[in-house]
């Protein structure tokens, strides 16, 4: 059996990939909404836990052709170090084609374009980046640690290096004031960097976090209903990607879309439009989750 410990998160396009423990916790784990890996303290697995998962992996799943490293920003972990975990990895599951990982402005901020590109060549071809939001004021309040500028410049980076990136936004997270100015800084962000995935989930205020408590002291509020649907139009309107895939289907999301753009730009605001004068159902509440 494979070492899991803890929550293990992984996207949902890794569904059918290994996953490989590599790091406990999250190095970053100070956004105000996440209550993933409060209370753990960080730190990277030893090697002999990793190899007995991956000769695990080796008799299991030895015709699985992709395999996603856990856990929350792995991608901190020291270039050395996960260049000799990639060559681990490659020497137990030759047959992997793709291997993906979730990454931070923290952890790309470590990697030079030379190390970057050395990553790739050990099949490191995907990076999950959450972006939240392309509004500077939304970034600091959330303490993404971040900003809209560093953010384009890093997600360019990785991209040149030849590594593809999925990207992720929150609707919401700036609040019913900030609402619109968020998705249309957050749009023009997605445009600029131009990744080949962007799924946006609506954000869903959790207890124990830093964001439930100043929602309980009134200092935060979600937008409503039709306000969110109104933001995430206000977010496609002012994204464009060269034949990415923009996905709000995830379960947090009332409106489930999934186009590709901007081909079927219109189609999604067709859908919004519709949805709020009352003429396509909702997602009810009971169906929603993080």
């Amino acid at each position: 059996m494979m070492h899991y410990e803890g929550n293990i998160i992984r996207p949902p396009s890794e569904a059918r990939s290994i996953i490989l423990q590599a790091t406990v916790g999250c190095s970053h784990n100070r956004c105000a909404f996440c209550p993933t890996y409060l209370g753990v303290r960080f730190r990277i697995k030893d090697d002999d836990t990793l190899r007995a998962d991956l000769e695990y992996a080796r008799r299991a799943w030895s015709g699985v052709r992709r395999l996603f490293i856990t856990d929350g920003d792995a991608l901190i972990i020291p270039f050395p170090r996960l260049m000799a975990m990639l060559e681990m990895i490659n020497e137990y599951l030759p047959q992997l084609t793709r291997i993906g990982i979730y990454a931070s402005a923290k952890s790309l901020r470590r990697k030079s374009d030379a190390e970057l590109r050395a990553l790739r060549e050990q099949k490191l071809g995907i990076l999950y980046y959450g972006l939240e939001s392309g509004d500077d004021e939304t970034l600091k309040a959330i303490d993404k640690g971040t900003t809209a500028a560093e953010t384009l410049e890093l997600c360019t980076r990785a991209q040149d290096a030849g590594i593809t990136l999925s990207t992720t936004v929150m609707i919401g997270i700036a609040g019913a004031e900030r609402s619109l100015i968020h998705a249309r800084r957050t749009g023009e962000l997605l445009t600029a960097i131009n990744p080949r995935y962007v799924g946006a989930l609506v954000t869903m205020i959790v207890p124990g976090t830093r964001l439930a408590a100043a929602a309980a002291a009134g200092r935060f509020s979600l937008p409503d209903q039709p306000g969110l649907l109104r933001e995430l139009k206000e977010m496609i309107v002012h994204t464009r990607l060269d034949g990415g895939m923009f996905f709000a289907n995830h379960a947090s999301n009332y409106l489930p879309i999934r186009i590709r753009s901007p081909r079927e730009r219109e189609t999604a605001i067709e859908m919004i439009d519709a949805a709020l004068a009352g003429r396509l159902a909702l997602r009810e509440e009971w169906m929603r989750g993080l």
